[in-house]
Parts: C-alpha cells; sequence; structure tokens
C-alpha cells in the first residue's frame, strides 16, 4: 500500500468526485491513469485491488477502497471534515441524501451512458427515453427541496456537481438536459465551479471552463473518458 493516497482514475469518470474532494481537503496524493481506450480497468493489475473493475479506487495506508460514495465518506471521517461528524444532529440529513445520491441519481446516469450495452439495438430509444424522464425527475426533486447541503463545500458538493454535467454531454443524445431549467442547481454548479478546487480538476482533466453550470465534451491532457 503506498505511503500517500494513491487514484486510480480516468478523466471525467467518477473519480472526479473523489479528486474534488481530495483537492477541497488540501490532502497529499498521487493518480494513476487508467486508460480506457485500451481498457485498463480491466487489467489484471487493477481487478487485483478492484474486482468490480470499475473507476475510482483509491489506495490508502490501510488498504485499496472502492465505490464513489464510499470512498468520500471515508476520507471526509478521516479528515473530520466536510460532512456531518458522526452523532451529530445534521448526520441523519447528510447520510440519507449521500445514499440517494449514490442509488438513485449515479444508478440512473450509469444507465444513460451504457443502454445500448443492455438492452437490443430497437429498445435502446425507449430506455433512454425512459432514463430520460427518471433523471429529469431527481434533478425537478433536488432543485425544488433545495436542502441545506446544497453547499460547495461538502462531499455531497462534490458527488453532485460532476453528476449535473455527465447527462449534459455524454449518452446517446447528449444536449436533452439543460441546466437552465433547474435554477437552484444551476446556481449551485455556479458557485462550486469556481472554487479553487473545482479550478485545479477542471485543468488537470480538461472540463473546460465552466465545467458543471455549462459543460462541454472534456479535452484531457492524458487519457481517454470514455
Amino acid at each position: 500500500m503506498p505511503d500517500l493516497l494513491r487514484l486510480h482514475y480516468a478523466p471525467d469518470n467518477a473519480s472526479l468526485c473523489v479528486r474534488l474532494a481530495l483537492e477541497m481537503l488540501g490532502l497529499p496524493y498521487e493518480v494513476r491513469l487508467l486508460d480506457r481506450s485500451k481498457g485498463e480497468q480491466s487489467s489484471a493489475a487493477y481487478l487485483a485491488i478492484n474486482p468490480n473493475g470499475l473507476i475510482p479506487t483509491l489506495e490508502t495506508p490501510d488498504g485499496a477502497l472502492f465505490e464513489t460514495a464510499a470512498i468520500l465518506l471515508w476520507l471526509s471521517e478521516r479528515e473530520g471534515k466536510l460532512f456531518p461528524a458522526p452523532g451529530s444532529a445534521q448526520r441523519g440529513e447528510g447520510l440519507k441524501w449521500l445514499f440517494w445520491l449514490a442509488n438513485e441519481l449515479h444508478a440512473s446516469e450509469r444507465v444513460l451512458f451504457c443502454s445500448e450495452r443492455l438492452v437490443s439495438a430497437d429498445h435502446v430509444g425507449e430506455l433512454d427515453r425512459s432514463v430520460h424522464a427518471q433523471i429529469r425527475q431527481h434533478f425537478h426533486l433536488l432543485d425544488n427541496a433545495a436542502p441545506a447541503w446544497l453547499a460547495e463545500d461538502t462531499i455531497l458538493g462534490c458527488y453532485l456537481a460532476p453528476l449535473l454535467r455527465w447527462p449534459v454531454i455524454y449518452g446517446n443524445n447528449p444536449g436533452w438536459l439543460s441546466l437552465a431549467d433547474y435554477p437552484n442547481l444551476l446556481a449551485f454548479a455556479r458557485r462550486f465551479e469556481a472554487t479553487e478546487a473545482s479550478r485545479r480538476c477542471a485543468e488537470a482533466e480538461g472540463l473546460g471552463e465552466k465545467p458543471f453550470s455549462a459543460p462541454e465534451f472534456p479535452n484531457p491532457p492524458e487519457g481517454s473518458p470514455l
């Protein structure tokens, strides 16, 4: 295991959520690129630390961690920052939204990104329309709830910001979703991308000047998002 934290990443993948948190916490870490165009996430070496073959994995002195929400929660508890502490009155509120992001919004977006691998070609359009409706419902829920955690200095913010970005530019029909229809989420995206942590990650992964409020397809200096 490394002495420092080591993030196995691909540009503009779920590893971005973890990278944002690492930058926000000011922690020293190193990155190891997984070139998706070469299938490196399925290599024997990577499967040895993450048998799911998914991104991200964070190697720590205590062992390798996977699952985005689990890594974010581990980091926050290790540092005592960016999330309500165990036993605090706000803990339950934070946990329910963290798991909602992982189990509802992120899960829906995964279907959007790989619908052609889940159903036969003649049913892809139907599945995409269904997932589009589901994601719009999720965004509508978040925009109307405007929960107190909708802030740029939490692990929830680190998780949410990329989830606002990806549906706009990925999938079979990019451009079907506009953040302009969700003013509270758009305001959050603008605040979040103005943070130093966001700017550093955007530069490192080629995400553009407005990566969350006006997403564009990335131009990373290394690797491929797909």
